[in-house]
């Protein structure tokens, strides 16, 4: 019974810090892909630590933001389910899980560059701001739901001294701010009236998906401007094959907002994607495609 207990607890602390939104983190390990350095150790060490210590300040912020959503959770159709917006796990356990959480992550931190602790405290700050109110802000929320996204690239970035390129940073920008769009459209199309908590009506439906499919198109877009650059063939020996990655991204793009619009996106379309057979098919098409102009 006592192993049976803890177990219970064990699998209520892991649905609790959202583990699966640790997926999340790898983009800390792009900036080492895109400069083909994937073959350093020490790169890779400082890599994972830096993932695990992000891990741990985000599952940090889930926690703090059900604790003061909890009304608001228990209206919600799945959110509702949540340990803490259920009952089955006590308010002191969540109360005490944040700082518990804090600290260890800071203390992974501690073993980086500062430039990352930087960057974390920054982003700990900010998703501060958007739990206390800034998430009812319209247009706002969004931009700061794709800084959150943006900031794990950087983050990677000071982690392991590997500089964003300023087409990086481009393609990121419109691509998460699709995402991000993409994760209001799923709300209010699943909510069918007004989000509680947030500052967006049924009718701004339309607005949001046209923004976020725009955003999404304007990243492949970028893209193809990489492609097309003289900065391209520094790393690629037959950058030709490159371009079937813009098909592919506008492929992945366009049935992620399908799906959003038929109510078949859960609360973040990331993690949505990397559940979806078609993504995992685009990446490896991706893969294959990046091998083939190396």
């Amino acid at each position: 019974m006592a192993g049976a207990a803890r177990r219970g607890w064990v699998a209520l602390l892991v649905k609790q810090l959202r583990i699966y939104q640790w997926a999340k983190n790898a983009l800390l390990f792009i900036p080492l892909l895109g400069a083909h350095q994937l073959a350093d150790r020490n790169l890779w060490v400082r890599n994972i630590l830096a993932f695990v210590s992000f891990g741990l300040v985000a599952s940090s912020v889930y926690v703090l933001n059900d604790l003061r959503d909890l009304e608001a959770d228990r209206r919600h159709p799945r959110k509702r389910f949540r340990p803490l917006a259920s009952g089955a796990l006590p308010l002191a356990a969540g109360r005490a899980l944040v700082p518990a959480l804090l600290v260890a992550g800071a203390i992974l931190a501690l073993r980086l560059p500062r430039e990352f602790g930087f960057l974390l405290a920054g982003y700990w700050v900010a998703t501060l701001g958007y739990s206390l109110g800034l998430k009812k802000r319209p247009i706002v929320d969004v931009a700061i739901l794709a800084g959150f996204y943006t900031v794990r690239i950087y983050a990677g970035s000071a982690a392991t001294d590997v500089p964003v390129s300023e087409w990086l940073a481009s393609f990121a920008m419109f691509l998460f701010l699709s995402l991000a769009f993409a994760k209001r459209a799923a709300e209010l199309v699943a909510a069918e009236k007004a989000l509680p908590g947030r500052g967006y009506r049924p009718d701004d439906t339309g607005p949001v998906f046209t923004m976020g499919i725009a955003s999404g198109y304007l990243a492949v877009l970028v893209l193809a401007l990489y492609i097309s650059s003289q900065d391209v063939r520094r790393l690629y020996a037959h950058p030709g094959w490159l371009w079937l990655l813009c098909p592919l991204v506008l492929y992945w793009v366009s049935d992620l907002w399908l799906h959003a619009h038929r109510n078949e996106v859960d609360d973040d379309p990331l993690i949505f994607a990397l559940r979806n057979r078609s993504s995992w098919i685009v990446l490896a098409l991706a893969i294959v495609t990046v091998w083939m102009g190396i």
